[in-house]
Formats: C-alpha cells, sequence, structure tokens
C-alpha cells in the first residue's frame, strides 16, 4: 500500500495556522523533506500530517535563507540541513524520480546519515501509479495499510510496521 496523494492534497486544509508556526517545541523530531518542487501541495499535506504526529518538516522553499535559484550555497544549505534534521524523508512521486536534485539529495543522506534516519514515503496517483518501490528494499518507508488510516513506519522489505510516533 501507498499513501494515496490525494489525501496528501485534503491534508492542507487541515490546521493552516499550524503550518505558520516556525518554532521548534521542545523534543520535537525535525524531518527534512527531500521532494519535487512540482509537488509543493504534496510536500505540504505531508508536513501538516507529520507535524500532526510530533514531527517537525524542513521543506526548503520555505527557508527564507535558500537562495532564489539552485547554485552552490543552495547544496551547501540543503547538506546542511540533512545534517542538522534528526530525519532525512523522500517523498516519491513521478516528479521526484525524474528531478535532477531529489537522487543528489537521498545519495548524500544516505552517505551522512544512520539508515534508521532515513525513510521513504510511498505515493499512490490518481491513476493508480505507486512511486518509490526502488528504495523499498533500501531505507524504511512510511506507509498506510488502510486507505486513510493510520501511518506506520516499516523497516526494509518489511510487512510488519510501527505506530508513527516511533520514528
Amino acid at each position: 500500500m501507498s499513501i494515496e496523494q490525494s489525501e496528501l492534497r485534503h491534508a492542507v486544509t487541515r490546521n493552516a495556522s499550524a503550518r505558520l508556526t516556525a518554532s521548534r517545541r521542545v523534543g520535537q523530531r525535525a524531518a527534512s523533506l527531500c521532494h519535487s518542487h512540482h509537488d509543493r501541495d504534496l510536500a505540504i499535506g505531508l508536513q501538516q500530517r507529520l507535524r500532526e504526529q510530533g514531527v517537525d518538516v524542513y521543506i526548503d522553499w520555505q527557508d527564507k535563507a535558500m537562495p532564489a535559484e539552485p547554485n552552490r550555497i543552495t547544496a551547501q544549505r540543503i547538506q546542511a540541513v540533512i545534517k542538522g534534521c534528526d530525519l532525512f524523508l523522500f517523498l516519491a512521486t513521478a516528479n521526484s524520480a525524474a528531478s535532477r536534485w531529489c537522487p543528489w539529495e537521498i545519495g548524500y543522506a544516505d552517505g551522512v546519515k544512520r539508515l534508521d534516519q532515513i525513510a521513504i514515503v510511498p505515493t499512490r496517483d490518481s491513476s493508480g501509479h505507486h512511486h518509490g518501490n526502488e528504495y523499498l528494499q533500501l531505507y524504511r518507508r512510511i506507509d498506510q495499510p488502510v486507505p486513510h488510516g493510520s501511518w506506520y513506519v516499516y523497516g526494509p522489505g518489511s510487512v510488519a510496521g510501527t505506530a508513527i510516533t516511533g520514528i
């Protein structure tokens, strides 16, 4: 099963004021989200769902310190964020698979994070296509065994997961 992209789009509408809170709560885990900028709505929806679970999600285009055009400073900033966050998440979509930056980011994260700090968020689009399968034997994944149900974290290739609060 994969997380339906429509569910992420729907999460954008929930509690918009919480998305504007920039400060992390004490003890709150932080995650760096790798995604295609063509999937902004999905990224915000994922950010909202995970914030509801106590995870603060960094999205690069929300960072005022990020350069307007990608350059070496962009790469250095992304590297620093990946190192500084507790988790690295890869939002798997057709757009992230086609991106030039996303494979670079996951490769970088693989070199600097422990495997238990990396998770794939596989998605299913409205046509029923699943995205992210190429990574599921390598990294943990955040998934939803029942449509519109709770989210779980699974080990690489595993069919048994733990509630998202265990991330």
